[in-house]
């Protein structure tokens, strides 16, 4: 489970990553679960983003998260990431920027923040700075945009997100890994260990970017109450064909998908 803290908007959950490993067939799943997936809690908000939070954060937000996740999808990760968003900047700067098709015209000022985001439609060759902006987008001073629902912004951040790793594992940049792991322990909260993560860093280089298959928990956004209520059939076969770590198909009673 990989995490992305809005550390300046009272640190939500905004980004959620369920990523998969299949060591067999040497390929990875990486599911977006929206911020707005309603989930069943005992508060008024009942958005997945903010349970990390309203547990107490820490080891007590995780579990929490862990038992929330485990009723949309049927079972619990066995490991997390949390993420400050500055850490994606900061290797963004470490491997030399990167050039990324920037999706639509992004202006938007929010003197609040001390945040100024101008980019034109079209590719572009990023630094961390950049990279930061365009990866937080939602919409413009005039209002168009992505939407509420925050699913154009998930598709700019899997296709950005696709774009570093596809940089990352060429050649060139390999010998900054311990550049990388550097930016890693400053910014970066997991109980991974140090062997775990040179082992899937060394299986990453193996696998190739061109494994990494990205998806979105399958669901519809309902204007009406601000939810984002998931499909439970649709959401059972991403989770048989992509993420389930057991031999055995989950079935529709393994979920507790709240309507």
């Amino acid at each position: 489970l990989i995490l992305g803290r809005d550390t300046g908007g009272g640190g939500n959950t905004d980004t959620m990553l369920l990523a998969s490993y299949d060591v067999t067939n040497q390929k990875a799943t990486v599911m977006s679960i929206p911020r707005d997936t309603m989930v069943n809690v005992d508060w008024d908000v009942k958005k997945i983003n903010s349970v990390y939070n309203m547990n107490g954060g820490g080891d007590k937000g995780i579990k929490a998260l862990y038992q929330e996740i485990s009723q949309l999808v049927g079972f619990e990760p066995d490991y997390q990431v949390v993420v400050e968003w500055e850490a994606v900047g900061k290797i963004v700067d470490a491997m030399g920027g990167v050039w990324f098709d920037v999706p639509r015209d992004m202006n938007y000022d929010d003197p609040y923040q001390n945040l100024s985001i101008h980019f034109s439609k079209g590719m572009q060759h990023l630094d961390g700075e950049d990279a930061l902006k365009v990866v937080r987008f939602r919409h413009n001073n005039d209002g168009s945009g992505y939407g509420t629902e925050d699913i154009g912004r998930i598709s700019t951040q899997q296709a950005f997100l696709k774009t570093v790793a596809q940089k990352m594992l060429q050649p060139g940049n390999l010998v900054k890994v311990g550049d990388y792991a550097k930016i890693f322990q400053q910014y970066v909260d997991t109980n991974l260990k140090l062997s775990d993560m040179a082992w899937f860093g060394t299986e990453a280089i193996k696998m190739g970017s061109g494994a990494v298959e990205f998806s979105t928990l399958p669901g519809e956004w309902h204007s009406s109450d601000g939810f984002i209520h998931l499909d439970a059939e649709e959401t059972l076969t991403l989770v048989n064909e992509h993420l389930n770590p057991y031999v055995e198909d989950r079935i529709m009673e393994d979920l507790q998908i709240p309507s």
